[in-house]
């Protein structure tokens, strides 16, 4: 078994950013992944547009051109499987890691391949954990949640053409995914649980979506949450009470959070609100040798760390292994 100096643990933007940074010293680092590379924007909208600049997504000082003022999904993906490409990047796709054991030397990792027929063992001396979130959605809590007409994910109108689509949710990709349904002939009720909408919607957005509302063309429950979902309808309690709305499909897009566990199962304690312990200037955690990067270091929100700050925190991770003598 060989000794690597770095294993890191997630191939999305900011994991990939931080082996670039690790390359430029020396050394080649190890990128383990689960699934595919960046796989969380695989699983985004297949029509989805960034809010972010094309210039604020850049990693490894690689130009990410676009025709658009805003990078589509297709276009991040491609970027960014270009960049590993030419880096040459050491990445081993589809191997999940359960386990992060210290040893004498360092860490040991173990984990599975995607069929969970080989067990594989991996040592290293530092590990950079940079998983994201888009496997742990934000359960809702409800009678009917496990049913197979919900989702926590929506990539396309098409299946749900002429269907009645419940999505929860007032965030981006809920506004973005209503407006998809609308124009391919879904009936679409949006239940949301605050008041107004949220500050965060695209600007170049929400006036078309509120159009469309004014207009009837999509149906905007406000004050509302989702208490039941069966096969056939679905309750809202609202101002005036609980009342039940035919439905045939619920899209529960209600956000996604870090998975915790794995942390703690590697020895990083948690703090009292709830978020991993770290340096914020050097992304180490209270276990010498493990170091955070991207979303996995989120204080509150999910979304409070993404690709523009991620994809700094390699930066930082070299500095700190420079100045300790790790490097």
């Amino acid at each position: 078994m060989n000794m690597e100096h770095t294993i890191i643990i997630g191939a999305g933007p900011c994991g990939i950013a931080a082996a670039i940074e690790l390359q430029r010293h020396g050394v080649s680092p190890l990128v383990i992944e689960k699934r595919n590379i960046v796989h969380a924007i695989s699983q985004y909208p297949t029509y989805m547009q960034f809010f972010s600049t094309s210039e604020l997504l850049e990693i490894g000082d690689i130009p990410f051109t676009t025709a658009n003022d805003k990078p589509t999904r297709l276009e991040a993906l491609n970027y960014y499987r270009t960049v590993a490409q030419r880096y040459k990047l050491r990445i081993a796709p589809y191997v999940t890691i359960t386990n992060i054991r210290r040893t004498d030397e360092g860490f040991q990792l173990q984990g599975h391949d995607r069929f969970q027929e080989e067990e594989l063992t991996y040592a290293c001396r530092h590990v950079v954990i940079a998983t994201g979130y888009f496997d742990s959605p934000n359960m809702l809590g409800i009678p009917g949640e496990a049913s197979e007409k919900v989702s926590h994910f929506f990539r396309e109108a098409h299946p749900y053409a002429g269907m009645k689509v419940a999505i929860i949710g007032g965030s981006n990709s809920s506004i973005d995914a209503a407006l998809e349904l609308e124009r391919v002939g879904a009936d679409v009720t949006v239940v949301y649980r605050r008041s107004q909408y949220s500050s965060s919607i695209k600007p170049w957005v929400r006036p078309i979506f509120e159009g469309k509302v004014a207009k009837g063309a999509i149906t905007m429950l406000f004050d509302s949450t989702v208490t039941e979902i069966h096969s056939r309808h679905i309750v809202v309690q609202g101002p005036d009470g609980n009342r039940e709305l035919p439905n045939d499909f619920v899209l529960a897009l209600t956000g996604f959070h870090p998975d915790r566990g794995f942390l703690s199962s590697a020895g990083v304690t948690m703090e009292a609100e709830g978020y991993p312990t770290f340096a914020e200037n050097t992304m180490e955690t209270n276990v010498p040798g493990i170091y955070l990067a991207g979303v996995v270091a989120s204080r509150h929100e999910a979304n409070e760390i993404f690709i523009e700050t991620g994809r700094f925190h390699g930066r930082k991770i070299v500095q700190h292994m420079i100045e300790a003598g790790r490097l």
